[in-house]
């Protein structure tokens, strides 16, 4: 019986890495324009401050705006999100503080070679986001630097309930923070950006559960210890500033194409341009900005749990200015130990599911494994 589970968990693993990157290469075979578009491609900006009334009118009308976006674009802005700009500002000065401020052989001690769970200090060379690059003999380094963390009751506004378990089905803290000593008030930040967003994102999963014909509480249950994985990122001024041109490689890439890993992203961009996207016809197109706005876009396991019908849509980070680039996403998932299977509403006789049960955190954690050349 044993061994009959670790081969199914062995044949759940592989598959969960090889449809991921089947489907990105499928979206990167093109390289480039070559297919028509019969509309402009946009990333909508929604203004969900109606959702966080009493209206269930307001709350169906916005979760309709996303289901558009979700199923064309896979991107949006949002505003009205109520988190406060001071909050939003700290993050991104404590991103700066953090890898310019602090000395290598301090960051090194975070090292996530360190953790199994990728937590701490990650440098530019020691992960390709898509796995596909290390064995591409031209592939442009990766110029990110990043810390990455994840959820612990300790950052839960709720207080948790006790029964977070890691990537691995593990009850342990897999986190690794800097001293009080080496970076002041690093936790203390950390703790009220990663409040704010963690509520905004359990509220939006409610607009997502309305988008896609369910029970708005559809995913409560399943977000009492979520799965938030979050990283300050860096981007280094670019040496020699070129701009987007389809012809040409970039020789300079800050985070290679890829799609994201869990179900949703909220990402914080400071004032420095960065993010492009492949559009539908497969041409790069760069994020346009919205002042005090999040943007948000589907990820593979959203994409996964709702039979495709949700799009996880490719992009990739170039800086292409003298300036330095701070981000810091937030992907969230759900539980870990949560065990979850197409969405029945996304299933029909027309469409029936595409994949096989897995928990959400085994799926994660082999997304992350397939980044480094050792995995």
């Amino acid at each position: 019986m044993a061994t009959a589970a670790a081969s199914s968990y062995s044949s759940t693993q592989t598959e969960a890495r090889q449809a991921t990157q089947a489907y990105l290469d499928s979206r990167l075979t093109n390289g480039g324009a070559t297919k028509s578009s019969q509309s402009p491609f946009t990333v909508p900006e929604i203004n969900i401050g109606p959702s966080f009334s009493a209206s269930l009118e307001a709350r169906t009308r916005i979760a309709a705006q996303i289901r558009e976006a979700c199923t064309t674009s896979g991107f949006f802005h949002i505003t009205g999100h109520g988190v406060p700009e001071e909050t939003r500002q700290a993050i991104l000065a404590l991103a700066k503080r953090f890898f310019t401020g602090v000395p290598h052989s301090k960051k090194e001690a975070l090292h996530v070679k360190h953790s199994k769970y990728f937590r701490g200090y990650e440098p530019a060379d020691y992960t390709y986001v898509n796995p596909g690059d290390w064995e591409a003999a031209d592939a442009a380094p990766e110029t990110k630097e990043g810390f990455n963390w994840g959820y612990e009751a300790g950052l839960d506004p709720t207080g948790g309930d006790g029964q977070y378990r890691e990537l691995d089905g593990e009850d342990v803290n897999g986190n690794s923070w800097p001293s009080e000593e080496d970076v002041p008030g690093f936790y203390e930040t950390i703790k009220a950006y990663y409040g704010e967003i963690l509520s905004l994102a359990r509220h939006l999963f409610r607009l997502f559960a309305l988008s896609l014909d369910l029970p708005e509480d559809y995913f409560d249950p399943m977000t009492t210890h979520p799965g938030g994985i979050a990283r300050l990122l860096y981007y280094p001024a670019s040496t020699n500033p070129q701009p987007l041109n389809p012809e040409h490689k970039d020789a300079e890439i800050g985070l290679g194409a890829h799609s994201d890993y869990e179900c949703f992203t909220v990402l914080l961009c400071s004032t420095a341009p960065g993010l492009e996207i492949l559009s539908p016809d497969d041409k790069w197109i760069p994020a346009p900005a919205v002042e005090g706005s999040f943007i948000i876009n589907v990820a593979d396991f959203l994409m996964r749990w709702t039979n495709g019908v949700y799009k996880s849509t490719v992009h990739r980070v170039v800086n292409r200015t003298r300036e330095e680039r701070y981000s810091v996403p937030f992907f969230f998932s759900i539980n870990y130990d949560q065990v979850v299977e197409t969405l029945p509403s996304c299933v029909s006789l027309e469409n029936p599911s595409k994949y096989p049960p897995i928990k959400a955190g085994e799926y994660v954690l082999e997304r992350l494994r397939a980044t480094v050349k050792e995995s």
